[in-house]
């Protein structure tokens, strides 16, 4: 792990093996990642997780229940986004922008 990174309250452990394995293999199911990964949870466990990020942003799914991480997923891994406020970071400051995407998703507003 080369950074700190600031997971939101609705994240589990389980979400950051589930985004650090999708980082460095290519896109695939659940089912796979219980059998390839070090991961000791159920299929069903590790399925509602990639939609719960999935739904988050973090991962994108690609149809018949295979995904893969997304931009936002590889810039939390780095450490530049923090998922609870849904800010991105600069090393060089505290915030630089907010992630207008999931800030309509929690306010139900689409301001296009």
């Amino acid at each position: 792990m080369c950074c700190m990174r600031h997971s939101g309250k609705w994240m589990t452990s389980l979400d950051d093996r589930i985004l650090e394995f999708l980082n460095e293999n290519k896109p695939t199911t659940p089912t796979k990642m219980t059998k390839e990964a070090p991961m000791r949870y159920s299929r069903q466990h590790v399925d509602r997780r990639c939609k719960k990020l999935a739904d988050e942003g973090l991962l994108d799914h690609l149809g018949n229940g295979v995904y893969m991480i997304s931009g936002d997923g590889e810039t939390y891994l780095e450490g530049y986004l923090d998922t609870e406020t849904w800010t991105y970071l600069d090393e060089d400051s505290d915030t630089v922008e907010t992630n207008a995407t999931n800030e309509e998703n929690m306010t139900g507003e689409n301001n296009s």
